[in-house]
């Protein structure tokens, strides 16, 4: 019986064993023959890396050849997979070698895309650390070193603007390039010419393959395919032009303040009346763009961007109420209306009446005062009267042939289009306030008396709560209808907009580009900033030319006046004499202080073209809560001026004493 029960046993383990060896004989035939290739790639896998070689950028130079934003070599660090989690221990010697914390290597190591493909870890990585993982390489496995070629600005925050800045790309960057070979790492545009000339300043990744061993080491190299650098960008910008008008924005804005103004900030454009070209476009304050060469943790960043003096925001693609610059539009308009001629006087007393009484900004007034002159003393009395005589219409229309209004097609990211005042433009904005004041009023009330009204306990309950509803929304109504008579444009909108005040809001690009219309005889050009496009050999890509934007629907006298008017601003008796009397090119401009409602110290501003006699040259100039044009404005284009015609500055002083109000 017992010898049955193990002969039994003995056969069971038999079949078993037959069983587990059938079973492994095929898997290992499987394995060996079958999967063979399969198993062969994966095993190279694991021994080879594909280290991608980063390409350098383009380089950005000015007109004159003379480079602005430049490559530098940096150390990066990177972490190759293994195949296996990171030990816990590496990313935490990792992040205390760094200064970083482990949970943001964790998250940049997410990033991986594609199986034993290195992850960037950090960038410009100091010797000394480098140094030390080298040193130390058992205890790092896995660790990647490096050459990466990044960013370099040898004149720091100039033209950080116009460059914009260079930043790993962002998800939904990514998303939006996935098809032009972006991966997540890889280096993008985030402003300026960086983001509009991407796809040129952009380069072609390298590669090498390397063998390494179980731990991550190099052991051979197996081959290197060059990186091809981008091609280099030429811009329209004047580099000398462009700091000198930094450094007079920067006087004029520390000047103002020393006078007690707030003067957060401004801006200057210089264009070339003949063809568009842009050769300085400066904003202050600025940032170094630098900054972004480096890894930035997020409170840095919110720290930067958040910055009270606004370093990011390009002032010279922001909108601002023109002032006393736009009353050559009001005097096209007047004329070319037929309202009134070239000889049309009116004598000014320092007061207006329409249905009250509006004050010139000279008390007593400027006597007999034609279009000429009003231009020249920047006469408000003037320019209310012809205004008026003229009608809104007739001022938007003109307004419109010089661009106002509308982006100049510049290209860089953030140029907001401005305001031209319609009816129909105040009637929108004024009832947008009106719907977001009351709207929700209105709704809280429907909202509170519907759930009070669903529960009460009986009819005559329910009709008090209604009457009582009624007459709050009845009196919520009223307040809104004591408001809403200012939906429809009324005669003191017309009289704000002949002045450059209302609804008006226009950029310094369209303000150069507006002067520079007048200068040119009515031909507008599209304003540019890339010269041409060349090759990382010496070929040409891209070149851009002139480009002809429009020609205005103004008679030539018209413009004559206009510019008789503008010729004067700069001599004894014009608003802008005290800051250019010195200047030995004749200069034809136009002063401007625009009023801020809630803010101390107006806007200044100032237009410009030069010479006089053969215009090559247009300024606008804003200084923001600074005070007046003549004062604050006018020197800072009388040095840009200075500069373009090679005669020497006044950088250094205060601000021009002899300036008037306007």
């Amino acid at each position: 019986m017992e010898r049955k029960v193990v002969e039994k046993k003995v056969r069971v383990f038999i079949v078993l064993a037959v069983v587990v060896f059938a079973v492994l004989f095929f898997r290992l035939a499987e394995l060996q023959i079958f999967r063979t290739e399969q198993f062969a790639v994966l095993a190279r896998e694991n021994r080879l890396r594909l280290m991608t070689i980063r390409a350098p950028r383009g380089e950005i130079y000015d007109r004159h050849g003379q480079k602005i934003v430049g490559n530098r070599p940096v150390y990066t660090l990177s972490i190759a997979n293994l195949g296996k989690p990171v030990p816990p221990a590496v990313i935490k010697r990792l992040a205390r070698l760094l200064g970083k914390d482990e949970a943001e290597l964790r998250e940049k190591m997410k990033a991986q895309v594609l199986p034993y493909e290195p992850v960037r870890i950090a960038t410009d990585v100091p010797l000394s650390v480098v140094t030390f993982i080298e040193e130390h390489q058992e205890d790092f496995p896995g660790v990647l070193v490096d050459i990466t070629p990044v960013r370099a600005y040898p004149y720091g925050t100039t033209l950080a603007h116009v460059i914009g800045y260079v930043q790993e790309i962002k998800p939904e960057q990514l998303e939006r390039h996935k098809d032009e070979g972006y991966k997540l790492g890889d280096s993008f545009g985030q402003d300026g010419i960086e983001y509009l000339c991407e796809r040129y300043l952009r380069g072609e990744d390298g590669a090498r393959y390397l063998e390494v061993d179980a731990t991550g080491r190099p052991v051979r190299d197996l081959g290197v395919k060059q990186p091809v650098s981008g091609a280099n960008v030429i811009l329209t910008i004047d580099l000398k032009l462009q700091r000198v008008a930094e450094e007079a924005l920067k006087q004029a804005v520390e000047a103002a303040r020393r006078e007690g103004y707030p003067a957060p900030g401004g801006a200057a454009v210089v264009e070339d009346v003949r063809t568009g070209e842009i050769l300085a476009l400066a904003s202050f304050p600025a940032y170094d763009p630098a900054v972004f060469t480096r890894d930035l943790k997020p409170q840095e960043v919110a720290q930067l961007f958040g910055a009270p003096d606004k370093p990011f925001l390009n002032r010279a693609l922001r909108a601002y109420p023109p002032g006393s610059t736009f009353k050559m539009i009001t005097g096209m308009a007047a004329l070319e209306s037929g309202k009134i001629t070239p000889k049309f006087t009116i004598y000014d007393t320092g007061v207006y009446v329409l249905g009250r009484v509006f004050h010139d900004w000279l008390p007593g007034g400027h006597g007999r005062v034609d279009l000429v002159k009003a231009i020249q003393v920047s006469c408000d009395v003037y320019f209310w009267t012809i205004g008026n005589l003229t009608g809104i219409n007739e001022i938007a229309r003109i307004a419109r042939e010089f661009g106002l209004g509308e982006t100049t097609g510049l290209g860089l990211p953030g140029e907001v289009a401005g305001v031209v005042p319609t009816p129909e433009y105040k009637y929108r904005t004024v009832k947008a306030y009106l719907d977001a004041i009351f709207g929700p009023q209105l709704k809280a009330v429907e909202k509170k008396y519907a759930s009070l009204i669903s529960e009460a306990p009986d009819g005559e309950s329910r009709a008090r709560l209604e009457r009582e509803r009624d007459r709050k929304l009845a009196a919520i109504q009223a307040e809104y209808e004591r408001y809403a008579w200012d939906l429809q444009w009324r005669a003191y909108d017309t009289l704000n907009t002949a002045i450059g005040q209302g609804y008006n809001l226009y950029t310094p690009l369209q303000l150069v580009n507006y002067a520079a219309t007048i200068a040119n005889n009515g031909v507008r050009y599209r304003p540019y900033l890339v010269k041409k496009v060349v090759g990382p050999g010496g070929e040409l890509i891209a070149a851009f030319e002139p480009k002809v934007a429009g020609r205005v629907k103004v008679k030539p006298e018209t413009l004559k006046v206009i510019q008789e008017g503008m010729a004067l601003v700069t001599k004894p008796g014009g608003t802008a004499y005290g800051a250019f009397y010195d200047l030995p090119v004749n200069v034809a401009a136009k002063t401007g202080s625009a009023e801020v409602s809630g803010r101390k110290g107006t806007h200044a501003l100032f237009i410009a073209y030069a010479p006089v006699e053969k215009p090559e040259v247009a300024v606008a100039v804003v200084v923001e809560n600074a005070g007046h044009g003549g004062s604050v404005a006018a020197p800072v284009a009388r040095d840009i001026l200075a500069a373009y015609f090679g005669l020497p500055l006044r950088m250094g002083q205060e601000m021009q004493k002899t300036g008037t109000g306007d």
